[in-house]
């Protein structure tokens, strides 16, 4: 098979797995005082020092969650439940339309939901952002690289607007973490998250980046692990999986920027060139995600060709209850239904290379062709 969906999960990396299974066997509770915990506690320190060093925070800023979703969620339910708790009025939370389900879904729990709009490349309206901060905001969270598009938001914008009337900034960094430089403290964000599946770490283990004054609400009971906001037994292995990861991709970045670029430009010009009217969607994007509107047909219809021929990617569009429907980032962006539901995402990792995209590349023309007439 080639794998060209990385941006949903990447494989774990063989230096990923050597590390959790050097670790995996040994007994002990993190939170026990006998000495099988402390030899477990200490891995999982040096897995958050490793992680803080890495992308430059403090090591008590790092909060180890499930992955991005949850991380997401405290981040916004917590953020704006502590921000409620010391000012009743500031309760609005701020997001783009263009978020992951894990901000959009939850911001609608809360009473009062503002969405900042996006042009047609994707990028964040700023003008429009101004105006919906106010010091009512809670929480303004803004995903940094979007999972569908790989468009890259001016975070550093968002943190100077937010902080102007006081809100929290929140970044979802699943695809940024690993694709672009990221150094927290330098950022001036408040809270940043990010999962190791997709950087060729563990299913189950991501991160939450809590800077030291802020202090959400936990949104667990139990212990008083992970500074007290999110309970229960710590998995030290998965940290130790989650810190190797986060080391090969910083360690990496430099080099795979300019070798996914390079396998980026090759699909893009193999994609116009091969199939008529087709079009990248996004303006300036991550490297590693490549979005293609591809006329006259539905996008599931040309995957699962793909699929039969050997080439895994995905669409650009949702599933509700096995009923395909329209991107709602796309949509966001401006595209019609009909092209919302017509994109393909490409998506790179650190196993990539030119020979996947040239087998994408030959089995591309006839899947479409055979997508289009039965459309």
């Amino acid at each position: 098979m080639t794998y060209l969906d990385h941006a949903a999960s990447s494989p774990l990396l063989p230096e990923v797995a050597e590390a959790m299974a050097a670790v995996q066997f040994a007994v002990g509770n993190p939170s026990s005082l006998h000495a099988s915990g402390r030899r477990r506690r200490a891995l999982l320190e040096d897995a958050r020092e490793s992680i803080a060093a890495d992308l430059g925070a403090s090591p008590i800023e790092v909060v180890f969650t499930s992955g991005g979703t949850e991380g997401d969620n405290l981040a916004v339910l917590g953020g704006q439940a502590a921000r409620v708790a010391r000012d009743s009025a500031r309760e609005a939370v701020v997001v783009s339309a263009t978020e992951h389900p894990a901000v959009l879904a939850v911001s609608k729990k809360l009473p009062e939901v503002r969405v900042a709009s996006v042009d047609d490349s994707g990028a964040l309206n700023l003008d429009e952002l101004d105006r919906l901060l106010d010091e009512r905001v809670a929480v303004a969270s803004v995903m940094w690289v979007n999972n569908e598009t790989g468009v890259i938001q001016p975070i550093d914008e968002v943190v100077a607007r937010g902080h102007a009337v006081g809100a929290w900034v929140h970044t979802d960094a699943v695809q940024a973490v690993g694709h672009l430089p990221v150094v927290f403290g330098a950022s001036g964000l408040d809270l940043l998250s990010f999962t190791a599946h997709k950087l060729g770490g563990p299913v189950g283990i991501g991160a939450l980046l809590v800077r030291r004054e802020v202090a959400p609400v936990a949104l667990g009971f139990g212990g008083s692990q992970e500074r007290d906001l999110r309970p229960g037994t710590s998995n030290a292995t998965l940290a130790v999986g989650l810190a190797a990861a986060v080391r090969g991709a910083v360690g990496r970045l430099e080099a795979e920027t300019v070798r996914l670029s390079g396998l980026r430009a090759r699909l893009v010009d193999g994609v116009v060139g091969l199939v008529s009217g087709a079009s990248v969607n996004g303006g300036v994007t991550s490297p590693n995600i490549v979005n293609v509107y591809v006329p006259g047909v539905r996008a599931g219809d040309v995957m699962m060709l793909l699929d039969a021929a050997g080439v895994e990617c995905s669409t650009g569009s949702a599933c509700h209850a096995g009923v395909p429907q329209p991107s709602d980032v796309l949509l966001a962006m401006g595209r019609t239904p009909q092209e919302a539901s017509g994109a393909l995402r490409f998506s790179f990792g650190a196993q990539s290379t030119e020979a996947d995209v040239d087998r994408l590349l030959a089995a591309l023309p006839d899947a479409v062709s055979r997508a289009q007439a039965a459309f």
